[in-house]
């Protein structure tokens, strides 16, 4: 049941994303204007719930991908990928989505039944990485 209910997260999330990802290509001025004002702190938010789950903790380790058996030390993946995107992004020569690794995204809303379903990585088998986190509540 957690597997099934993690995948209907997934897509959910994805399919948001492309939706964001059509209307930033796609949308005239005035609608780009309206969503960036409705979307743009969602956006921020999220980064920062998921961003302060990951900060080091006082052994400079990340709580969050951490183990029992493997430290991982800051910064971790996560803070990794938002410097690049975040802040590195603007400075850093674009690659073909392919290059990223995004050989199998979309660019527009795709129905969540087909959809393909990516094979579980050991975070989600694990649930390390899982949506709430009910050691490190994120508070507003």
């Amino acid at each position: 049941m957690d597997q099934v209910l993690g995948q209907v997260l997934r897509n959910a999330v994805w399919e948001r994303l492309d939706m964001l990802t059509d209307l930033a290509n796609r949308a005239d001025a005035q609608s780009l204007v309206s969503v960036a004002r409705s979307e743009l702190p969602r956006l921020t938010e999220a980064w920062r719930a998921m961003l302060k789950m990951h900060e080091p903790d006082e052994r400079g380790d990340c709580p969050t991908c951490s183990t029992r058996w493997h430290r991982c030390k800051a910064p971790c993946s996560v803070w990794q990928v938002a410097h690049e995107h975040l802040v590195a992004g603007g400075l850093a020569p674009q690659q073909a989505p392919a290059a990223r690794g995004l050989q199998g995204r979309r660019t527009s809303p795709v129905p969540a039944q087909s959809r393909p379903v990516p094979a579980a990585s050991p975070a989600e088998t694990t649930g390390r990485h899982a949506l709430v986190n009910p050691r490190r509540a994120v508070t507003a």
